[in-house]
């Protein structure tokens, strides 16, 4: 257990990350080249879509920022970034809808090929922004053909579909992180325990009595309240599990 706190871009190495700095560029890419003045006359359309994909990346990368800090402050942002893109997948699915097009079923052979496509696990040496930039154009490569395809409903449903396996890694995220809390605790949790061993170690080295119930190190307390109001005494250093005490002197 213990307070860890580690690098606050570790985000770098998810793969739901870099799959959705994928789902940001082909996003702006498609609604550069589809999202005309003639769909969208006020542009309003072009800016959410744009801006929903901006937020998951930006959400992943600052929840996953604060886990060692706030595990409950990442699942939230985690959770926010799943429904940017739940968000950005009504806008595709919409799109199709207005064309009269098709969405991919399952077993449709573009679907399937996107479908057990995996991203590589990222090498990264201590120029880790450029190599994670390297790398997720190189992941972007491995759906090129239907992302760069200039049938504007092959975007689409390429889109669709991995927005899908977006959601799906945040959400196998998520209950992951829960997992660890329950496991572990928070960070007030283990700032809490890291303190407590640090006084037992501390009671250790200065030869406090030792606890008449436990058996554990005791700390030196002050009285809050009663009659005995500012007196100190030895109080065990499991407490509250262990309420043993010994007066002072």
């Amino acid at each position: 257990m213990g307070v860890k706190i580690q690098f606050s871009q570790s985000y770098f190495y998810l793969d739901s990350w870099v799959l959705a700095n994928i789902i940001q560029l082909a996003t702006q890419d498609f609604c550069e080249r589809f999202v005309d003045y003639k769909m969208d006359p006020g542009r309003r359309l072009y800016d959410q879509m744009v801006m929903a994909a901006r937020c998951g990346v930006a959400n992943i990368a600052e929840g996953s920022a604060r886990h060692s800090t706030s595990i409950e402050t990442e699942l939230k942002l985690l959770d926010v970034a799943r429904a940017s893109f739940d968000e950005l997948q009504g806008d595709f699915f919409n799109f199709l809808l207005r064309r009269r097009a098709d969405a991919w079923a399952i077993g449709n052979p573009d679907r399937e090929a996107i479908w057990h496509i995996n991203l590589d696990r990222p090498q990264y040496s201590n120029s880790y922004l450029h190599d994670a930039a390297k790398h997720i154009l190189a992941q972007k490569d491995k759906f090129s053909q239907w992302l760069e395809n200039e049938n504007p409903e092959i975007v689409a449903n390429a889109l669709l579909l991995l927005l899908l396996k977006e959601n799906k890694m945040l959400q196998s995220q998520l209950e992951s992180q829960l997992e660890s809390f329950k496991q572990t605790g928070g960070f007030s949790e283990n700032m809490t325990q890291e303190r407590l061993e640090a006084r037992a170690a501390q009671s250790q080295a200065e030869g406090c009595p030792q606890c008449p119930i436990c058996g554990k190190p005791m700390l030196k307390r002050m009285q809050k309240r009663g009659q005995n109001q500012g007196r100190e005494f030895w109080g065990c250093s499991d407490y509250p599990k262990c309420t043993g005490t010994r007066p002072l002197n």
